[in-house]
């Protein structure tokens, strides 16, 4: 017996799967990480692989993505410098900064890099937002701030501003890797030794500077809890 044909109209799209969640314990060695990212972005090509993001923290290391300028580097001699294959200038990672590496097929969520950095962002700022911190974005500088009014304002009266995020990307076949890096209590005077993604002036700050008595475990349930919200199924 022939079965009615399925109504296009009224068909059941199946759901995207979720990205699998991924927390690599202790410090994960910038080289050998970035590494295993490449080669599931590979598998993830092949089609043998799903989308994943991983949680982790670096050793200290300055890394400096296909922008870097050299004077941007101050203090070379303080940690290892990594030429990262990422957009973006220098950063710096270490311990008490959670980075989230991005592993998504762009292919199936629309193939628009300004979107997908802004989808970023907003992730950010979502989750900043489950302690009360108000994260923003500022036109022409990648990454999320924070408004700084408790501090003095820089020499030409623009008020003082300190980021809290940054965030560098690469494709590779519409497939995103590297991520986010957010402070949570970093120690901040490691970023003396660089221009942080050569914006000078503003500072760069922590929810622990900020006040707020927040650890790693916090801001992983808060990025799983507003990921969906920037990036839907």
């Amino acid at each position: 017996m022939n079965r009615p044909s399925a109504n296009p109209e009224t068909a059941v799209v199946p759901a995207r799967p979720a990205p699998a969640w991924r927390h690599l314990p202790g410090l994960s060695p910038y080289a050998a990480t970035v590494a295993a990212m490449e080669a599931h972005v590979a598998a993830m090509a092949a089609g043998a692989a799903g989308e994943e993001v991983w949680l982790l923290e670096h050793p200290p290391v300055y890394t400096a993505g296909t922008s870097a300028r050299s004077e941007d580097l101050l203090d070379p001699g303080r940690f290892p410098v990594v030429r990262a294959g990422r957009g973006g200038q220098f950063t710096y990672h270490g311990p008490g900064q959670r980075v989230a590496y991005v592993m998504l097929d762009l292919n199936a969520r629309g193939r628009d890099v300004r979107r997908f950095v802004c989808a970023l962002e907003r992730w950010v700022i979502a989750a900043l937002a489950e302690f009360g911190v108000r994260g923003e974005r500022r036109e022409g500088r990648v990454g999320v701030w924070v408004a700084r009014p408790d501090l003095p304002a820089l020499p030409d009266g623009t008020p003082r501003e300190d980021k809290i995020a940054a965030i560098g990307v690469k494709l590779r076949r519409w497939i995103s890797f590297h991520g986010i890096a957010v402070n949570v209590e970093p120690d901040l005077a490691h970023y003396e030794g660089i221009v942080p993604c050569g914006i000078g002036g503003h500072g760069v700050t922590s929810l622990v500077d900020l006040g707020l008595p927040v650890t790693l475990a916090d801001l992983d349930a808060a990025l799983m809890a507003t990921f969906p919200r920037a990036f839907p199924g």
